[in-house]
């Protein structure tokens, strides 16, 4: 059996899904039905002065993130995408959702 790097990198985007919806819909959950509120727009570990306000975004951005991820875990096992359709729409959900945060987070803190 031959080593293929492509195969096993394969794996380890599938396999990193999980816990990636995992820890984004927890995400959404504290802070949309037990409003948490500590991990809300986060600069350097800091949350912002009223972060209260940047809840919903923060919720929705995760909530819709996890989402998306969870619908393409279900549709890699199902067999309705090929390999260049969902790692394309994960690398792009990733990414999209780092970037909605660093906004949001330095939107918040903008008059400190």
């Amino acid at each position: 059996m031959i080593f293929d790097i492509s195969v096993a990198m394969t794996w380890v985007l599938f396999i990193a899904l999980f816990p990636i919806s995992f820890f984004w819909l927890r995400r959404a959950w504290r802070i949309a039905i037990k409003r948490d509120f500590s991990e809300v727009a986060l600069k350097r570990g800091v949350s912002p002065s009223e972060p209260k306000k940047f809840a919903p975004y923060t919720a929705a951005i995760n909530l819709l993130a996890g989402t998306i991820i969870v619908i393409l875990i279900v549709g890699i096992v199902m067999a309705y995408y090929d390999y260049q359709q969902w790692s394309a729409v994960a690398g792009v959900t990733i990414w999209m959702k780092l970037i909605a945060d660093f906004i949001l987070s330095r939107h918040a803190h903008k008059a400190n």
